[in-house]
């Protein structure tokens, strides 16, 4: 049981930035026909488990949870908190499902306890580790909500064989993918929860149409290649797909009578703050502050302000590799071309850049400005007011709409095991303020005392462990480590003798030197005072020091925090104690109810979050699932209005501006996120829900209980 559900959040939890909170790993490209399935054949609903007709509960696998059946023929379960995965297992009853002519698996779920609960369920084929031979879905719900969690299934476009594709985290088929034909086993789980949860689950069932194979590629010599010259996916089509320039250049014009009818909510000044609110004091920059029981930031004007953003905003975001992949593409441009400026990378790794290369098809030879200007215009129109982290400063220093700025640095970490799950910076070596310091000087002339400039997030979604776990890398680490000197040295300041210690670690060290020398942990349960205490000390040395690079340079401008994606309590309250916002990247489907630690008070802001479906032709729904654009719209709004009315909240941050390459970025994210696709044509249905949100947002946030 340990490895099903521990391989599975290792591989969800976003490998390449460390999200925690995502629990999703959907499938291909099942729902690219959704939009055509109701002239499909559909196939009656298969039941998978009927828990009312002598259900054995005894015969369950089950970690950390306790189940029994209820007098209507639910299934209730009970999980607890001390393992990260509580849940069961539910084995085929003859061995196997045979589910290839179904397009997903559902499940009734209904939250029977007292607080909000995330269920997953997985569905596997033999060999499943999480990542591969496997798919994932999720529902979240609050205490007496009911809905159906829907992990969709495979698709391959080859009839009757397997492809193998290199580095995309979502792929229109693969060797690694589901088999639907040989499903043995569902998890159903829920993912590092803090408390424990009651819920129960109804109506397994297979359901849907899996997309025929009729007019698919018959080999791989048809199949490849899958990407067009505009980096969209070939076999497929679907509403607003791009087939020409000319196609791509008439949607100038039909967006120019878009934004012209929806400039921008009226009642806002320059820098978006509501002037139809409150005046408070104008000091010249944007501040934190609390009114009427709620947080806000208060704009340099004086007016209350709350952060509707967006990440990523600029023409980068469909960059893929080339290199070793050069058959997934047709058409690519000859070194002569124009186009050939898209090109980046290194002669041994290249990559292509679609958005740039298609925004100089759009807009023309003059295309860069064209595009920052039309950015800003996009912006406003679509209710948002802040462009977020990792964004072309080329647009966020035009002076149009207020911005956060992305800070990273390299400085000296502790010398942890490889397998060790916290590795961070050794903020007691001199390396690590004197890389902030450096990076922070270089804002001079920019960002520094501009008014514009919110503020600035630092580091992003760090590995804080749990709550002793900086204190026992420090342990891990050589004798030469800062960050252990400093621990051994409080030690013998507490303790004076080094049998003192031994006695109440029940270690039995030789001397003071000898611990130093040590690379084991001790007890934890025994050193625990010691261990939370130099945990605390740790991130509270990270936060000051940070916060104090930080004011030097660029005195009026906000702290915003590291990002957490997951963090303890510990290392929460380190950074409301010297953030002015503390920065959480919240991949969930509410946040109404999110709040710092128990008794304190801080203003907090969402750093990313997204919902991706798979009706545009792309292979992966980021890290949270919708069922179609519609569906996408929905849970923007939901997601936004829940943030809204939760005080504590004082602005979102949508990852990200546009579509991520249909082929992978660098580390294979190839998510459907974006606002707008790859050919710079804007999602209808998520920009009419943003418009919707972002048009009464202050008055909605003021009158919300």
């Amino acid at each position: 049981m340990d490895r099903p559900f521990t391989t599975v959040y290792a591989y969800i939890a976003k490998a390449s930035r460390g999200v925690a909170l995502a629990v999703v790993v959907p499938s291909l490209l099942g729902a690219c026909v959704a939009g055509n399935s109701a002239s499909l054949p559909q196939a009656p609903p298969a039941v998978l488990f009927d828990f009312s007709a002598g259900f054995d509960v005894e015969s369950v696998p089950a970690t950390d949870a306790a189940i029994s059946l209820t007098e209507d023929g639910r299934l209730a379960l009970r999980t607890g908190h001390e393992e990260p995965w509580p849940g069961i297992v539910l084995v085929a009853p003859e061995g196997k499902w045979d589910l290839s002519q179904y397009g997903h698996v559902a499940v009734d779920v209904a939250n029977t306890g007292a607080n909000r609960v995330v269920v997953c369920c997985r569905v596997d084929n033999p060999g499943a580790d999480g990542r591969r031979h496997c798919e994932t879905g999720t529902v979240e719900l609050g205490p007496g909500e009911s809905g159906v969690l829907e992990v969709l299934l495979p698709w391959n476009p080859v009839a009757g064989q397997e492809l193998e594709f290199i580095n995309m985290r979502g792929v229109p088929a693969g060797a690694d993918r589901l088999d639907p034909s040989n499903v043995t086993q569902l998890i159903v789980f829920v993912p590092r929860p803090k408390e424990d949860h009651a819920f129960e689950i109804d109506n397994i069932r297979a359901a849907g149409v899996s997309p025929p194979s009729e007019g698919a590629p018959q080999s791989a010599e048809e199949f490849f290649p899958f990407i067009d010259e505009f980096g969209q996916f070939i076999h497929k089509e679907w509403p607003g797909k791009t087939h020409s320039v000319e196609e791509m250049r008439g949607r100038v014009e039909e967006e120019e009578v878009d934004l012209a009818a929806h400039p921008g909510p009226p009642d806002r000044n320059q820098y978006g703050g509501w002037t139809g609110g409150p005046q408070l004091e104008a000091t010249g920059y944007f501040r934190p502050e609390k009114y009427e029981g709620k947080w806000w930031l208060v704009d340099p004007e004086g007016r209350l302000f709350w952060s509707h953003g967006i990440d990523c905003v600029g023409s980068w975001g469909a960059g893929t590799p080339i290199t070793g992949r050069e058959r997934y593409f047709r058409n690519l441009p000859e070194e002569d071309s124009p186009f050939a400026q898209f090109y980046g990378g290194s002669d041994e790794r290249r990559s292509y850049n679609f958005t740039g290369a298609n925004a100089l098809r759009k807009y023309g030879e003059n295309w860069d400005p064209i595009y920052r200007e039309r950015t800003h215009r996009r912006l406003r129109s679509w209710g948002f007011n802040t462009i977020g982290n990792w964004s072309d400063h080329r647009i966020s220093l035009m002076g149009k709409t207020p911005y956060a700025v992305a800070i990273h640095y390299g400085a000296k970490q502790l010398d942890v095991p490889e397998d060790f799950g916290a590795k961070f910076l050794d903020v007691f070596d001199a390396s690590f303020r004197e890389a902030v310091r450096e990076r922070f000087e270089a804002q001079r002339g920019g960002s520094a005392g501009d008014p514009w400039c919110i503020g600035y997030f630092v580091d992003n979604e760090s590995k804080w462990g749990d709550e002793v776990a900086l204190a026992v890398g420090a342990l891990l680490s050589p004798a030469s480590q800062a960050a252990k000197q400093v621990f051994v040295e409080d030690l013998k300041a507490k303790y004076g003798q080094i049998d003192r210690l031994n006695a109440a670690w029940g270690t039995g060290h030789a001397s003071w030197e000898a611990l130093l020398e040590c690379r084991e942990a001790p007890d934890r349960e025994k050193a625990w005072e010691d261990l939370t205490a130099f945990y605390t000390k740790t991130a509270e040395t990270y936060f000051r020091v940070v916060r104090e690079e930080l004011k030097r340079v660029a005195p009026n401008q906000l702290y915003l925090g590291c990002r957490f994606s997951w963090a303890n309590d510990r290392a929460v309250r380190a950074a409301v104690k010297y953030c002015d916002v503390v920065s959480e990247n919240w991949y969930v489907y509410s946040v109404e109810d999110h709040c710092p630690p128990e008794g304190m008070e801080a203003p907090i802001i969402v750093g990313e979050f997204h919902f991706g479906a798979l009706d545009r032709g792309m292979f992966h729904t980021g890290l949270k699932q919708a069922r179609s654009q519609e569906h996408r719209a929905e849970l923007y709004r939901d997601y936004v209005r829940g943030a809204l009315r939760n005080p504590y909240i004082i602005g979102t941050h949508w990852f990200q501006f546009g579509d991520q390459a249909t082929t992978g970025r660098g580390d294979g994210e190839n998510y459907q996120i974006g606002f707008l696709d790859v050919c710079d044509t804007p999602y209808a249905e998520t920009i009419a829900a943003a418009r919707e949100v972002g048009a009464d947002m202050y008055e909605y946030r003021l009158r919300a209980e």
